[in-house]
Formats: C-alpha cells, sequence, structure tokens
C-alpha cells in the first residue's frame, strides 16, 4: 500500500485548503482512513478519521467544525477540506491506513492503529 498526500500550501488565516491522499493497492474500502499532522517542534498529532464505508467519521476538538473529512471509495481517495485555517493549522499533514479493518472512525485516533503513511504535505497558514 501507498499512500501519497498533496494540496497542501501557504494560506492567510481565515482561508480554506484542500487536502488529498492518494491511495494505491486493493481494498482500500475496508481501512479506516485518517489525518494527522506535525507542527514543528512538536509531536504528530491525529486530526480527522473516516471509516471504512464513510458513515462515520471522527474530528479532533481542535479542528471539529471546520475541517471535514470525506472519501471516495471508487478512486482510493480521501480528502480533507479545512476552512477558517488558523495559524495554528500550520503543520504536516500526513494520510495513514488502518491496521484493522471495518473499523469506526472513533476507535482509530492514534498512530498506533495505523499501519501505512503517507509522506506529508506541509500546510503553511499565515497571520
Amino acid at each position: 500500500v501507498q499512500l501519497q498526500a498533496s494540496g497542501g500550501g501557504l494560506v492567510q488565516a481565515g482561508g480554506s485548503l484542500s487536502l488529498s491522499c492518494a491511495a494505491s493497492g486493493r481494498a482500500f474500502s475496508v481501512y479506516v482512513m485518517g489525518w494527522f499532522r506535525q507542527a514543528p517542534g512538536k509531536e504528530r498529532e491525529f486530526v480527522a478519521a473516516i471509516s471504512w464505508s464513510g458513515g462515520s467519521v471522527y474530528y479532533a476538538d481542535s479542528v471539529k467544525g471546520r475541517f471535514t473529512i470525506s472519501r471516495d471509495n471508487a478512486k482510493n481517495m480521501v480528502y480533507l477540506q479545512m476552512n477558517s485555517l488558523k495559524p495554528e493549522d500550520t503543520a504536516v499533514y500526513y494520510c495513514a491506513k488502518s491496521r484493522g479493518t471495518y473499523q469506526s472512525a472513533s476507535y482509530c485516533t492514534t498512530e498506533g492503529k495505523y499501519d501505512y503513511w503517507g509522506q506529508g504535505t506541509l500546510v503553511t497558514v499565515s497571520s
């Protein structure tokens, strides 16, 4: 399995960005997909997760109401729409695939629940 994240860039506070993650390999649709981020000098943290069917989603409190995770299983894609961006959202964003299958999004909120990671895409929010 390979994951390729894209869509990062520089945006002003209050603006929007949309991240994409393309997954290769079969059986994409049975896994939870998640987004994590790592700010400079900080540990990587959970951002959002979406269940294998897309029927359940889960967000970190810091992004709830501003970010939306979605997926298209036919295209092996997962997305993160980020609105009302703040300088504290500046980080490298990573997409990841869960270890287990047919799990709920709320179960997969820690790094240990994921086994494949994309290379990351940098999001910079200027004030």
